[in-house]
């Protein structure tokens, strides 16, 4: 049996190496890899020895030789095929251990692999003859095999092969990746916002209890640079995809909120309690109040550390399903361990700043840009007097919650607590209605937010009836001068926003 070793990266080579020889491989190693097999004296040929042609171009050409890859790629169960390895005198290799200069991590021309994919592909297409091994933490499993019975099985170098063809595919999407972003100020000269083709390279961080339903499969995939991908569940029982689901939620809503001490509260993908306040602890009582009953089995976001104290608030309430933070105390864990034994505790990093989003249709996918939330200096004040900072605090966290709840979305807040969410109505006066029907007395004097712009006055009467006091929406619709005079004449206090913030 013969071996190939070209690595970049050398881990654990030397054992591999040594367990290779000790089951009777004869080993063939290229460049920096020979180097380091001559450095702990692990017997071996160099492929400049066998193919007679020494590396040039800095290295760009070593293994390109058809001394390489006609041992790689004959069909051992084609007469011809064997016919010529004897006539040109080549040695047929059996396992092929390669993998790849670092692109991803330190993208430029220099760092695109060209040997290796190509050995990559090679031993792969040839699986039913050779083990292609593209990964350090397969070298056991191969090396138990050849130890046990001279060879890789079958089933091992199909499997081996798909996941060495999956390799060079994302490896080739991350090259592809860079030169649009090469293209990008040609791309918009133009005016395309979107490259023609976009490449998924997705890796999975982890199978989820089930779907939607618990009659579908869930898994949760990332393209490497997630903050999901450092995700720590500490206690409860393994998260579903609307656990996920849900906690991104919350946790994008809180952060959008750009507040110390504050508190989001989801169920559904809609947030049913927002608060800030001048602790954490404060924070979390306040957001659960704003909806006791949604709050049961929802999910809760909490800025900074869930310490023992809030640990023990949140104990005695209705059960949450997930609690998400930066941290948790030891001692916090013990406590919502012990009284809430169901519910899965969710370490995880502040979200970066959103990317492309794509969605899923039946057989299509839908991208656009990221929705971000414009600042209240923009906004245009439309009818009434320039309001207290308390106020404008209420109008900037109700807009804020609104444009990350589902539409049609109104919102209502005082003391900067979101205590009236109507969300995913058909029209927009059913959800004042339910936002008016929450806020019971405390709408009085309070301020709301509306994701998009009131068509008719009906839905302002709504929230003036109720006692509401100052309102933002966005402008654009063919009866604004309506609706401005129907707030003038209900003494309300509206700002015209320049965005809407539609979200399905």
């Amino acid at each position: 049996m013969r071996a190939l070793l070209s690595l970049y990266d050398k881990t654990g080579i030397e054992d591999f190496a040594r367990g290779l020889r000790r089951a009777g491989v004869e080993i063939l190693a290229s460049g920096g890899t020979s180097q380091r097999l001559s450095q702990a004296n692990i017997e071996h040929v160099s492929t400049d020895a066998l193919t007679g042609f020494t590396e040039m171009l800095s290295g760009r050409v070593k293994t390109l030789h058809p001394k390489i890859h006609a041992g790689i790629l004959a069909d051992r169960s084609n007469p011809d095929h064997l016919k010529d390895l004897v006539e040109h005198d080549v040695t047929p290799i059996d396992l092929v251990v390669v993998n790849l200069y670092p692109f991803e991590s330190d993208p430029g021309i220099e760092l695109i692999d060209v040997g290796g994919p190509t050995m990559i592909r090679a031993a792969a297409k040839n699986c039913k003859f050779v083990a292609a091994v593209v990964d350090p933490s397969d070298y056991s499993t191969v090396l138990a095999e050849i130890t046990k019975n001279g060879e890789v099985s079958q089933e091992t170098r199909l499997w081996l092969a798909r996941k060495a063809f999956t390799v060079t595919a994302q490896y080739d999407d991350a090259i592809s990746a860079w030169f649009d972003s090469q293209l990008q100020e040609k791309e918009l000269e133009s005016k395309s916002l979107f490259p023609k083709e976009i490449s998924l390279k997705l890796s999975k961080v982890g199978d989820l209890r089930y779907g939607e339903n618990p009659h579908q499969s869930g898994a949760l995939y990332s393209d490497g640079s997630s903050i999901w991908d450092k995700a720590e569940w500490i206690g409860g029982i393994s998260p579903s995809y609307l656990n996920v689901f849900d906690a991104d939620a919350a946790w994008r809503l809180l952060w959008d909120l750009e507040s110390e001490n504050s508190c989001v509260i989801v169920k559904h993908a809609n947030p049913c309690g927002v608060a800030v306040a001048t602790s954490i602890e404060e924070a979390y009582t306040e957001a659960f109040e704003c909806d006791p009953l949604s709050a049961f089995g929802g999910i809760v976001a909490i800025s900074g550390e869930v310490g023992e104290s809030l640990a023990e608030i949140i104990s005695q309430r209705p059960k949450a399903d997930l609690i998400v933070a930066e941290a948790f105390d030891p001692l916090a864990v013990e406590i919502l361990n012990a009284k809430r034994k169901s519910t899965r505790l969710l370490k995880l990093d502040r979200p970066m700043p959103a990317k492309t989003q794509l969605r899923s249709l039946v057989d299509a996918y839908l991208v656009q840009g990221p929705d971000d939330i414009d600042e209240s200096s923009t906004w245009k004040l439309v009818s009434g007097d320039l309001p207290e900072q308390e106020c404008m605090r209420d109008l900037v966290l109700a807009w804020r919650v609104c444009a990350r709840t589902s539409s049609n979305a109104i919102v209502i807040a005082n003391e900067q607590r979101a205590i009236g969410i109507g969300a995913g109505q058909q029209n927009r006066v059913d959800s004042a209605r339910i936002a008016v029907s929450k806020a019971g007395e405390g709408a009085r004097g309070a301020s709301a937010a509306s994701d998009a712009f009131f068509p008719f006055p009906d839905g302002l009467e709504t929230l003036a009836a109720a006692g509401v006091r100052a309102v933002v929406a966005p402008s654009g619709s063919i009866k604004d001068k309506e609706i401005i005079e129907a707030a003038e004449s209900l003494g309300m206090i509206f700002f015209h926003t320049g965005r809407r913030h539609f979200r399905h």
